[in-house]
């Protein structure tokens, strides 16, 4: 079956003939173009404009006021004049050393009468009144302890509580050193700085001791015998003679076995060790303050290397100290009392 389709003729490009001119499309257009140019223009300079306003307002900032003097105010006073002038707080809480400024602006920053910008942070320092407000019980406790408690608790502050020197020492069954009674009373409050007047043991009023025997012992056993008991002793050093061994106890008085007040001290004559090179032998000897009790004493050595060496810990009644060593040469020798160094002397050839 054959169909026979005809289909239309279309006209060539070039036979098409537009309704519209193409060059009057053309100049709209560009009409269109600086239309819309100039408005972005516009639009531009508008949003400068505007940022430059902000910017010079901005400079020129806030109304300026007057910071109020709110120190010694209670915080909630201080407060409402602050906000009374379009000014907020910026709070940091301190102790002081007067009991009656709990609770009180104790600093402002910037002070009183600075011209500032309408709201400016205020820095407000409110005291937390003192770090104790009342006398802590301190009897039955070591005196040299309560020293230290009193010293941490107001190192960074004006101290409330001090200690009356010297305090009362009394014989007592006690040990040496106890606080046995104190003035004024404990949870006394505080109304500003006390001196505590402490009555403090001596220890048994014929409290004795009994001394060890040192004969034939090196430098370090004797050391170590009177550190056992407690007991101090003045050193002596000579060459040995035929008959004697180095470096030993030669004589001591009194006699091993002997009583002796606490506060005695021993006479020991040592002879002088056979040296090594590089090292040196001797008495270390320090006067020390008399004691109204034995107090806690340590000697210790610094050797070269840096190592240190203890040599001696023991209770001294204080007055003449000495002991003897043998040690490298250039060694440092380092005396304490409770823990506080109170001499110290460079090891040097003879």
């Amino acid at each position: 079956m054959n169909f026979n389709l005809k289909l239309p003729k279309f006209p060539k490009p070039s036979e098409i003939k537009l309704p519209v001119d193409l060059s009057k499309l053309e100049a709209i257009d560009r009409e269109h173009y600086k239309i819309a140019a100039w408005s972005l223009g516009a639009l531009v300079v508008l949003m400068a404009v505007a940022g430059l306003s902000a910017f010079f307002l901005s400079l020129r900032g806030a109304e300026q006021t007057m910071v109020p003097d709110v120190k010694g105010m209670e915080l909630a006073a201080a407060l409402v004049k602050l906000q009374e002038k379009e000014l907020y707080p910026r709070i940091a809480l301190r102790y002081t050393d007067n009991p009656n400024d709990r609770g009180r602006i104790v600093e402002q920053k910037p002070p009183a009468g600075a011209i500032v910008k309408a709201g400016r942070r205020i820095q407000l320092a409110v005291s937390r009144g003192p770090v104790v407000d009342r006398v802590e019980n301190y009897v039955g406790q070591d005196l040299n302890e309560v020293k230290i408690h009193l010293q941490t608790l107001f190192a960074s502050s004006r101290p409330l509580v001090t200690i009356k020197e010297p305090p009362s020492y009394v014989f007592d069954k006690a040990p040496a050193g106890t606080v046995l009674a104190q003035k004024p009373l404990p949870d006394t409050e505080l109304s500003g700085p006390v001196a505590l007047e402490l009555v403090v043991s001596r220890g048994p009023e014929k409290a004795q001791l009994r001394v060890p025997d040192l004969k034939d012992l090196s430098i370090a056993d004797a050391l170590l015998q009177l550190e056992k008991a407690n007991v101090a002793a003045v050193f002596t050093m000579r060459k040995p003679d035929a008959r004697e061994r180095a470096g030993v106890v030669a004589s001591q008085t009194p006699v091993p076995g002997s009583l002796v007040p606490a506060n005695a001290r021993l006479s020991v004559t040592m002879t002088l060790p056979a040296l090594e090179k590089g090292m040196v032998a001797g008495v270390f000897a320090r006067e020390l303050p008399e004691y109204p009790y034995p107090l806690r004493l340590s000697l210790e050595a610094q050797k070269p290397s840096g190592e240190r060496v203890p040599l001696l810990r023991m209770n001294h009644p204080g007055g003449r100290f000495s002991a003897p060593y043998l040690l490298p040469e250039g060694s440092v020798l380092i005396l304490s009392v409770l823990d506080r160094e109170v001499a110290r002397a460079e090891v040097k050839a003879q």
